[in-house]
């Protein structure tokens, strides 16, 4: 298969089984209207890279990767939750999420902070009730755990809403991003070999691939939020430097960025390098850092 064949039949996998997740034959008059908000976040579209990854990963170290669908939609359901809280007014207080109306725009702030909830809970039921032996559930839904919590995504959160205007040092920025974008990038990848029961090797190559993918990734990000457009972006741009945020581009200016997601490109394709099959990986890593270009 090309990377476009491959991507795009995981990305037809996915998009199925998310779709099956809140449908119909699960609402009752009395939830209609929580599941109708989480519907809309969890199928507003994106790349889904974070659940292809997961896919991707349990392919190269020879898992099944039907078997894994579920631990994939979990990070997807992890993710949306999270985009959602981002999106509150008493965090980003952002009005378009991937061209669309951010969920509390359109449903309230108490129905999109529950919501937000209820996605993060259905995550990790997503993966306990899947047809994985026990103990890759298990290890599946500790990492999902590491990735949200104070190690992750709310850590990282917190310290984005207390940092608030204050110039950060390139270790606070790179710390702070490394949680709040990071931890779950490099969960998707590791939950792909743990799915497959692979190999501490294994496990320790997807780490390192995740974690310098995230990095390339939210640095580029920094860049596209400066010198995007909103229509290419799908949300607003420009609320960094209106915020007063420190990013990488704020830091280093565009030349140095543009290097550093080199650097961490190339070095993400070494980790992927450590798998029999890494064609796809390489490209999916020279492929998130030309965004925008």
């Amino acid at each position: 298969m090309t990377f476009s064949e491959r991507y795009d039949a995981h990305l037809t996998a996915i998009t199925a089984a998310l779709a099956a997740c809140f449908g119909k034959e699960k609402r009752g008059f009395a939830f209609d209207g929580l599941l109708e908000a989480m519907d809309y976040s969890l199928m507003a579209g994106g790349k889904r890279v974070r659940p292809v990854l997961t896919l991707e990963f349990c392919r190269v170290c020879g898992g099944d990767v039907t078997a894994a669908l579920d631990v994939a939609c979990a990070v997807e359901l992890l993710h949306t939750y999270s985009l959602i809280h981002d999106d509150l007014p008493c965090m980003d207080n952002d009005d378009l999420r991937r061209g669309k109306p951010t969920n509390h725009k359109v449903f309230g702030e108490c129905t999109a902070v529950l919501a937000g909830d209820a996605l993060q809970a259905e995550a990790f039921g997503k993966i306990l009730r899947c047809a994985l032996p026990a103990e890759r559930r298990a290890a599946c839904a500790e990492a999902l755990a590491d990735a949200a919590g104070i190690d992750g995504i709310c850590g990282g959160q917190f310290m984005d809403m207390m940092g608030g205007s204050q110039r950060l040092s390139e270790e606070e920025l790179s710390e702070l991003q490394g949680r709040k974008t990071g931890s779950l990038l490099l969960a998707a990848c590791r939950m792909g070999v743990l799915a497959a029961g692979g190999s501490p090797a294994q496990e320790d190559a997807a780490c390192r691939y995740g974690a310098a993918l995230g990095a390339a990734f939210q640095i580029r990000d920094d860049m596209l939020d400066a010198l995007s457009t909103e229509q290419e972006l799908g949300k607003p741009i420009g609320s960094d430097a209106a915020n007063g945020k420190t990013t990488f581009l704020s830091l280093w200016g565009a030349e140095k960025c543009a290097a550093a997601v080199d650097r961490l490109t190339r070095a993400a394709i070494d980790a992927a390098k450590e798998f029999p099959e890494s064609d796809f990986l390489c490209e999916l890593a020279r492929y998130l850092a030309g965004r925008g270009v």
